[in-house]
């Protein structure tokens, strides 16, 4: 199965989720999500403002501002910056959703939420092919602690994405929680997201509501 084919399997099953039941599917993403933000307590987050199918976090967003700086990708030429979030949103290229530029640089953030389509073996994002993140993720001073987020749950155990696609810390879905094993951290190795991630695995260890495995 090449990443062509997998991608156009997920987009498939996520255009047949029915209003009614992504809503409730994001909301159960939503409050994991909150809590591992809570574990995290981060001081710079990059969010996204969700477009179609993707998964709703603006309620998320909203309690996220009230004690963090919250940044949105701001289109770029073929990949974009982050900005501060501030509103209004103007509704520009594709669809997306972007506030007022900014001409100071951004380039350090603790955590970044993701939307994806689908997620291989290594936990690496598969997203709509544009390659915006792939090129954001290189501009940052240094790689933060990336939680994928999705609302129905699309994985496949292969590896089918390159090296250059973004892989994640932690994958959130309706179904549950994964992170990145130890035994497969090539890519993630900075001791602060190692923390990180053990951090947020308590959170799981010790509420096994939360803990459903794929």
């Amino acid at each position: 199965m090449t990443k062509s084919d997998f991608r156009a399997q997920c987009l498939e099953r996520l255009k047949n989720l029915h209003k009614s039941t992504k809503n409730y599917r994001d909301g159960e993403v939503r409050d994991v999500l909150e809590k591992v933000l809570k574990e995290l307590n981060p001081k710079r987050v990059l969010v996204f403002w969700p477009m179609g199918f993707e998964t709703d976090i603006r309620k998320s967003i909203k309690k996220l501002r009230r004690d963090t700086e919250v940044y949105l990708p701001f289109m770029d030429g073929v990949s974009f910056k982050m900005v501060p979030l501030r509103y209004p949103l103007e509704r520009k290229a594709f669809g997306i959703y972007e506030p007022r530029d900014s001409y100071r640089k951004y380039n350090l953030i603790d955590v970044a939420i993701v939307p994806v389509i689908g997620v291989d073996g290594s936990l690496c994002r598969i997203g709509f092919g544009k390659g915006m993140y792939d090129r954001f993720f290189p501009t940052l001073k240094t790689k933060p602690f990336t939680i994928f987020i999705q609302s129905y749950a699309c994985r496949t155990t292969n590896i089918v994405c390159d090296d250059y696609d973004v892989q994640g810390d932690l994958l959130i879905t309706p179904n549950g929680v994964q992170s990145l094993r130890k035994t497969n951290v090539k890519r993630t190795t900075r001791r602060e997201r190692h923390r990180r991630r053990e951090r947020v695995s308590r959170i799981f260890n010790f509420k096994k509501d939360y803990r459903r495995t794929f």
